[in-house]
């Protein structure tokens, strides 16, 4: 278990430890042109990572989770060499893809061999040291990119990878598990179709409002192509034999209410992290390598509270009643960050971000464990991967929404003549819009976890079938 909790870390660093050498990477590679392709950066990593967990999820089922766990680990740490070496910026962005092919596996096949290893009425206290480390990488991340960027090279932020990873490996080499054995043929032209239809919906995200207008001949198009896939793939799933993603697990009572929580919670999360950050900089002018400081009350709250739940869960509290606190304290958080002003203390702010933090310890952990405990063992992998493609798309989403609500409010606030760098005010609110929808988000998944069944009672297993895309 020792060796998945590695993992856990080296995935959760490996999301956020390039922001903070950003501007290394562009000075060193490209500083003429390199900033316009800088945030290709994160998005190849994203686009990559994203597409490959529901054929991960499959694979798992299929041929056994040690396999492709350790072969997610390998993919990742041969991208991680890639990035290291990298001659210019176009070298660095498709090594970045390729880390991220590895990287979808790390968390996603990381939590299948966790419940493989794990008993059912334990995954719960074991989550808790998951938390832990979920909160250890989320502050770990910008930090260590920081002091490895300034003191020895950014490069060293891709190659620190290999020790821990090279660890990782030699401990998956004595797991012992049972897992796989469904011999089947995997829908490769499904995941095709599938890749395609995520990496559109990325795209349009990412190039939204910002590269192109959002009513432009490119994202209109782009955006009609991505629908036509979407319906394309959802039509391969219900008649195909062998489905990526079988849709009959839709059809249990916890994934009807998991799936949904599960992408609200994470297209509010993104509100709070980012858009924190955005705050500290540019209505506070706290300087780039501080600012991720103030995200230690969030991370010291997430473990806080995922080892509290896990164990009280795992002595036979009910998981739904740690749901609703979590969602609960999320959504309170986010309505007092809503009020932030220009001169609001800093002390406050970081208690608001304890009380998200101490929040959203306990809806992601429960969301997967809920999932996990209600799903036979060879269904493992795909419906875990599937919950982590929603926990994805939800971030992702939420980043474009925030971003266009800042950006718009900001804009209408804005006093004649200024630009939004020369009037904090102004970004203040479009801020304090985002936080205010953000609690809205979460708001709903609050109604929808109180009025659902999820976590209530045990549910019953999914029971495999030949028909409706279940195999």
């Amino acid at each position: 278990m020792a060796g998945c909790l590695l993992t856990l870390v080296l995935a959760i660093l490996d999301q956020n430890i390039v922001s903070t050498a950003a501007w290394s990477i562009v000075s060193d590679l490209d500083p003429a042109h390199g900033i316009e392709r800088l945030p290709w950066l994160v998005t190849a990593y994203a686009l990559a990572a994203t597409v490959a967990l529901p054929l991960y999820g499959k694979l798992c089922d299929v041929y056994g989770s040690k396999l492709v766990y350790m072969g997610a680990v390998a993919l990742f740490l041969a991208g991680s060499v890639l990035c290291g070496v990298a001659g210019d910026m176009t070298w660095l962005i498709a090594a970045r893809a390729v880390q991220g092919l590895g990287g979808g596996g790390l968390m996603s096949v990381t939590l299948v061999v966790f419940a493989h290893l794990v008993p059912a009425e334990q995954r719960a206290s074991a989550g808790g040291a998951g938390g832990v480390m979920a909160g250890l990488g989320l502050v770990a991340g910008p930090l260590l990119g920081g002091l490895l960027a300034d003191h020895f090279g950014w490069r060293w932020i891709f190659l620190a990878n290999l020790p821990l990873g090279l660890l990782v490996l030699l401990s998956a080499t004595t797991l012992r598990l049972s897992d796989g054995g469904l011999r089947h043929r995997i829908d490769y032209p499904g995941a095709a179709i599938f890749a395609a239809a995520a990496s559109g919906l990325l795209l349009v995200t990412e190039w939204g409002g910002d590269e192109h207008a959002w009513t432009s001949p490119t994202i209109l198009a782009l955006g009609a192509a991505t629908l036509a896939l979407a319906v394309a793939f959802v039509r391969r799933e219900f008649t195909t034999a062998e489905p990526i993603v079988p849709l009959d697990l839709f059809r249990h009572p916890v994934m009807r209410i998991t799936v949904p929580v599960q992408f609200l919670s994470s297209f509010a999360m993104i509100g709070s992290i980012l858009f924190a950050i955005i705050y500290l900089r540019a209505a506070r002018d706290v300087p780039a390598a501080e600012s991720g400081l103030y995200l230690i009350p969030m991370a010291a709250g997430m473990a806080l509270t995922g080892l509290i739940s896990g164990r009280a869960i795992a002595r036979g509290a009910a998981p739904r009643t740690f749901l609703l606190a979590g969602l609960g304290f999320s959504t309170l958080a986010m309505i007092l960050l809503g009020f932030l002003r220009q001169d609001t203390s800093l002390w406050l702010l970081d208690l608001d971000l304890a009380l998200l933090g101490a929040g959203f310890g306990q809806v992601l952990g429960i969301i997967i464990l809920l999932v996990q405990n209600s799903v036979p063992l060879n269904r493992l992998g795909v419906a875990t991967t599937t919950i982590r493609f929603v926990q994805t798309l939800g971030i992702s989403l939420g980043s474009a929404v925030f971003g266009i609500i800042l950006d718009r409010v900001t804009t209408a606030h804005l006093p004649p003549g200024l630009t939004p760098a020369q009037s904090p005010t102004a970004i203040v609110t479009g801020i304090n819009a985002v936080f205010f929808t953000a609690a809205a988000t979460m708001l709903a998944a609050l109604a929808l976890t109180a009025y659902g069944h999820a976590g209530r009672n045990p549910a019953p297993e999914i029971t495999e079938t030949r028909s409706g895309g279940a195999e």
